[in-house]
């Protein structure tokens, strides 16, 4: 299990990422995959397949630069529910 300030380690490094049509699937350099809900992602749910595959890995994580999009590694494999962001109308409906 990866700790919270532990430096990144390179077997958990992403080497390649794939669809499904609900599932992000990211696989790191040891083999293993992960595997989490597109729904999860908003971005990535209404993305083109041309926006997603356009991607770029670092060691700790992937980017999407074309829909402003980073995750992280580490996040993946704790589970981590990214908070889901409330359009700006609902926002000012509850004010």
């Amino acid at each position: 299990m990866i700790k919270q300030n532990e430096a990144p380690r390179p077997q958990d490094r992403p080497v390649n990422i794939a669809f499904s049509e609900d599932m992000l699937i990211v696989r790191l350099a040891d083999g293993r995959e992960i595997a989490t809900p597109l729904a999860w992602y908003p971005r990535l749910l209404n993305a083109t397949l041309e926006q997603r595959q356009n991607a770029e890995f670092s060691l700790t994580g992937i980017h999407w630069r074309d829909l402003d999009e980073d995750l992280s590694v580490v996040g993946m494999l704790r589970g981590n529910h990214p908070p889901q962001h409330q359009p700006i109308s609902s926002k000012m409906e509850s004010s």
